[in-house]
């Protein structure tokens, strides 16, 4: 099975909403439970300096990947990511996919210097994704986020070009 990656269209709005209402998006992510279709619809619509990609696996939208580039002038080097991919999905390489995706249009179109992303200390399987793509460990922010009625623990994490024009 052959994961591609494309940019999100308004279109894909529904599936976005159902893959971030799964159980496992839910609590890997700043989300909340029963996100509203047309809140996805906003937000992956094209908008300068928000790129939103999906995973399509079989013709199915798996995985939404969003990469901010921060507007603030002293950090238009620097972007932020966040992805998941649906519960019933993972494993099959979506996530991989949509990282590889989001770096090269970082590196090669955007020319960032600095990517950041916030992940539980809990999510070994996003974590080691993110180690093997040259992300480490910067801090942890302890009680980041309520999930599940207990505050949980995030590590903070960056990838630097020290190759970046």
């Amino acid at each position: 099975m052959e994961v591609s990656v494309r940019r999100a269209e308004p279109g894909d709005a529904e599936a976005v909403s159902r893959l971030f209402d799964g159980p496992c998006a839910v609590s890997g992510t700043l989300q909340l439970p029963y996100p509203s279709v047309e809140a996805w619809r906003r937000r992956i619509s094209p908008s300068e300096g928000i790129h939103s990609l999906v995973a399509v696996l079989e013709g199915e939208v798996v995985g939404e990947l969003g990469l901010v580039v921060l507007e603030h002038p002293r950090r238009r080097h620097v972007g932020e990511i966040g992805m998941a991919v649906r519960d019933d999905r993972q494993g099959l390489g979506a996530g991989r996919a949509l990282l590889e995706a989001a770096l090269e249009l970082a590196d090669r179109w955007i020319g960032l210097s600095r990517i950041e992303l916030q992940v539980y200390t809990d999510n070994e399987r996003a974590i080691s994704l993110y180690e093997r793509s040259g992300f480490v460990v910067e801090g942890t922010h302890r009680s980041y986020a309520l999930r599940d009625g207990r505050f949980v623990d995030a590590y903070s994490m960056a990838r630097l070009r020290t190759d970046a024009p």
